[in-house]
Order: C-alpha cells, then sequence, then structure tokens
C-alpha cells in the first residue's frame, strides 16, 4: 500500500517532455496503455488530469472533504492495481468512472447509518477552494440567504432520498457534465434508460421543489 501511495506523488513531467504535442496526440486510453506497459510518469499523468474531478466526484457522495480524498485516492489506486488487466474497449472516462461508482455505492451503503442527519447539499463549496460551483460571486440580501438556505436543505433532503442509480446519474449528467451515452457505459444501461432514468430524476426532483423553483 505504501510504495502505491508514493505513484500519486510522481511527477508527469516527463511526460510532458516527449514532445511538445505527445499529449494532445495520445488519448486517455493511450496512456493508460503506457500504464499497463509500466510507465509510471503516464499514470502520474492521469491522476493529475482526473483528480480534481475524483475530489468533485466523490464529495457529492460523501459530503466529507478528507472522505471525498481519500475515496479519489483509493480510485487512482484501484486504476493502477488493475493496469494489466486493462482493454480500451470504451472511453477511459467510462473505465475510470465505473470504478469510482462502485467504490462510492460500496461507501454510501456502508456508512448509511453514519449519514443520517449530516447531509450536506449538490451547491455546498468546493472541497479545494471553498468557493460555491452554483453560485454567482454576488452579496445577496439577508432575505435572499434565508431562501438560499431553505432551497438548499430541501434539495440535499430529496436528492438524498433519490433512489441510489438516479442520484448517480444526476450526479454524473450535473456536475461531471458526462452524456447520456457515458452515464449508459457507467451504469450498464442502455441509453435510453439512461434518458428515462434522469428524466424520472429530474421530474422527481422539480415536482418536489417546485415551491424553491
Amino acid at each position: 500500500m505504501a510504495m502505491d501511495r508514493g505513484l500519486l506523488a510522481v511527477s508527469s513531467a516527463s511526460l510532458a517532455a516527449e514532445g511538445g504535442n505527445s499529449s494532445s496526440v495520445l488519448t486517455d486510453a493511450d496512456i493508460m496503455l503506457r500504464v499497463k506497459a509500466g510507465d509510471e510518469s503516464a499514470f502520474s499523468y492521469l491522476v493529475q488530469k482526473y483528480r480534481r474531478a475524483m475530489v468533485h466526484f466523490m464529495y457529492r457522495m460523501a459530503h466529507s472533504p478528507a472522505v471525498a480524498e481519500d475515496l479519489a485516492q483509493e480510485v487512482f489506486l484501484r486504476v493502477y492495481r488493475s493496469r494489466e488487466n486493462y482493454e480500451p474497449t470504451a472511453k477511459f472516462t467510462t473505465w475510470l468512472y465505473r470504478i469510482a461508482t462502485n467504490l462510492a455505492v460500496n461507501h454510501i451503503r456502508d456508512t448509511r447509518h453514519e449519514r443520517q442527519g449530516n447531509m450536506a447539499s449538490l451547491d455546498e463549496p468546493d472541497p479545494e477552494t471553498g468557493r460555491s460551483l452554483d453560485v454567482a460571486d454576488v452579496k445577496p440580501t439577508t432575505e435572499e440567504v434565508i431562501i438560499q438556505r431553505e432551497r438548499l436543505a430541501a434539495i440535499r433532503g430529496k436528492v438524498e432520498s433519490l433512489p441510489e442509480r438516479q442520484k448517480l446519474a444526476v450526479l454524473m449528467h450535473k456536475y461531471q457534465q458526462m452524456d447520456y451515452k457515458q452515464i449508459a457505459e457507467v451504469l450498464k444501461l442502455s441509453e435510453s434508460a439512461t434518458k428515462s432514468l434522469l428524466f424520472r430524476a429530474y421530474e422527481s426532483l422539480r415536482e418536489q421543489l417546485k415551491e424553491f423553483v
């Protein structure tokens, strides 16, 4: 474990230095194949490219910056451990988010009782910068602050109560900007089933939050 964790700190300088446009020509799948072949700088490149997105994704699931960091690190450790079995049959991001989703689902199930009464909102600040990801940087009035707090409290309760797959689909769609095809591949659903899943999730949220919309 100590050796694996040490790899997360490896610099990606050697990969970037191979030729100014090397990383722009290679796909993520190509770079992962280099990881498979033993190129640790290629692994570091992927970690640095996707680390923040993984932390954000896990923060939406775990609602704790520290836990999100740990879960994101675990995702990359699993990527590294699975390198020898990697095959570029799908986009690298699909494979990555499938690993992340499985880990997130297991975390939710294992800590469900701990999270009761300790939920956080999808609109809470970025765990790294402290800035809100969705709220404009405009000083609100006291009334607006109260309304916003009520809205966020309602959102966090309703999103947390969504069925597991609906919640995951909403997180990937709204916050990771993943399209229907990518989400479908991660959740192992058809594209039409994914569209239906998201439609039901958003309709449920819209109906339950209509007084705040």
